[in-house]
């Protein structure tokens, strides 16, 4: 039995976002992995940001029953007449809607930029700008457009159109790089309070999750405190927003208090980022 297109494309897609994750999982070579990511981002991205997969997959079975239903209330003939008529409808309603999307793609990222340039980034840094084509939670890491060939170096900065910081780069491939998020379990470095020089340690705990440790017992912080870069550890540039203060973790046997912080960011809604190649 021939397949309908759309559950060709949704069984592709699947296939290939599983690929995509054993392939992050497995020691393959930067070569292989730069030539998979160089033919498959445009179905990533896509897929990425087509927000719920699971439901498509179900529509597409409500639709088979549908189909179903109605061959058993008419003729095979007009059934089938009427199938081919939806079908061809259904493409050209398709099409409409990519270009749309399109249009609507270019114009988000125009206003990104624009965002970008009010901020004045491009006074404080030397940037790159790339979009993200890949996301996993489960490693706190992102997939973006540029590599070694546009001149993509490791550790460097990532951050977003609001000067917060994002995360690295890490793994760096000809054509695409690996971005570490600052909720990474591999991320540590030096953090204070915004308005106050109240200094600790900020670290990834994986899945989204933020931590600064190391506070000395006696400073006052707050629920609400604002987070941001120091310039003690020379890794990131100071300023940068990394999070808020949602909870303040203290105990009176040690001598230092911890605080959850939430993220400056959030992960599904990171689309288009910043690389910055040269800081002070």
């Amino acid at each position: 039995m021939k397949l309908p297109p759309k559950l060709k494309i949704i069984i592709a897609g699947v296939l290939l976002v599983s690929f995509f994750l054993v392939l992050n999982l497995t020691p393959a070579k930067k070569e292989i992995k730069n030539f998979f990511y160089l033919i498959s981002s445009p179905i990533q991205k896509t897929l990425w940001r087509a927000g719920d997969k699971v439901s498509d997959f179900f529509e597409m079975v409500k639709e088979i029953k549908n189909l179903k239903k109605e061959v058993d209330e008419h003729s095979f003939i007009d059934t089938l007449r009427y199938a081919w008529v939806n079908e061809e409808l259904k493409l050209k309603i398709q099409e409409l809607i990519a270009e749309n999307v399109a249009l609507k793609e270019l114009k988000r990222e125009n206003e990104v930029l624009r965002e970008a340039l009010k901020a004045g980034l491009e006074k404080e840094f030397k940037l790159l700008s790339v979009e993200v084509i890949g996301k996993d939670i489960s490693q706190d890491s992102l997939l973006v457009s540029l590599g070694s060939k546009d001149g993509i170096l490791k550790d460097s900065p990532v951050i977003n159109q609001q000067k917060a910081l994002v995360g690295k780069i890490g793994a760096i491939y000809q054509n695409y790089s690996k971005v570490i998020l600052i909720s990474n379990k591999e991320i540590t470095f030096d953090a204070k309070l915004s308005d106050a020089e109240i200094y600790g340690l900020l670290k990834g705990e994986g899945k989204g999750k933020l931590a600064l440790d190391l506070i000395p017992r006696e400073k006052e912080i707050k629920e609400g405190d604002l987070v941001v870069t120091a310039p003690l550890g020379g890794i990131f540039p100071k300023g940068l927003l990394v999070g808020e203060i949602v909870k303040v973790l203290k105990s009176d046997v040690k001598a230092w208090q911890e605080a959850e912080i939430s993220p400056a960011f959030n992960f599904k809604e990171l689309d288009t980022l910043f690389v910055i190649t040269n800081f002070k």
